[in-house]
């Protein structure tokens, strides 16, 4: 009996493994708070990993096209709930992270006999200001973080997404327009790829899955 704890830690060990192997080669996603919005961006080739999920809300994500669906779907299914028991004012990112999506990601992957979600996602909510938007970094294993500085990263590698967070921080300035703002995180995505510093260049339109979460 004293071994179970022990067999269970080791199994969650391999899970966070196994995720993490079926997540190399995904392609982060971003999202910026601007004065026209909250730019939302998927770079790669592949289907969209951007979503508006309510009037306010969005997300973006990698992983698993399957499972990306079904955060999206949960996350949908929750923000109208608690629309249509409430209202859409009363809609917030910090009631549908901590009372179902962060619940949902914890309990998937602490149960060790069913398959986990591959995911890694990035929630925002639109303020009335840039000062007031919400972002949220949710990870697979359903813990969170709020971003207050207005850019966040999710990618497959920890380190690698603060770094790119960093430089885009430092890159960004007040005047720069929303597809100059996309080319900076494409010019992030290719300096990942290739592990190398980043460099302000283009990069084909075709690569990008831009949204912008405007209010209206």
């Amino acid at each position: 009996m004293t071994e179970e704890p022990y067999r269970w830690l080791e199994a969650i060990g391999n899970r966070r493994e196994y995720i993490q192997e079926q997540m190399k080669g995904g392609t982060p996603v971003f999202a910026i708070s601007r004065p026209q919005g909250i730019l939302l961006v998927g770079v790669g080739q592949g289907q969209s990993k951007v979503f508006e999920i309510y009037d306010r809300h969005g997300f973006a994500a990698l992983g698993h096209p399957v499972d990306i669906e079904r955060i999206r779907q949960a996350a949908i299914e929750a923000a109208h709930l608690e629309g249509f028991n409430r209202s859409a004012k009363d809609v917030t990112l910090r009631r549908l992270i901590s009372f179902a999506l962060s619940t949902t990601l914890k309990n998937s992957f602490e149960q060790i006999f069913s398959p986990p979600f591959i995911v890694e996602s990035i929630f925002a909510e639109l303020g009335d200001s840039p000062a007031l938007d919400v972002l949220v970094r949710v990870h697979y294993d359903g813990n969170h973080h709020y971003e207050t500085a207005g850019v966040l990263v999710a990618a497959n590698d920890r380190k690698k997404e603060e770094e790119a967070a960093a430089w885009l921080r430092r890159a960004l300035q007040a005047g720069d327009s929303l597809t100059h703002v996309a080319s900076l995180c494409v010019a992030v995505w290719q300096a990942l790829a290739e592990d190398k510093r980043s460099r302000r260049r283009p990069s084909p339109a075709r690569w990008l899955r831009p949204h912008c979460l405007t209010g209206n």
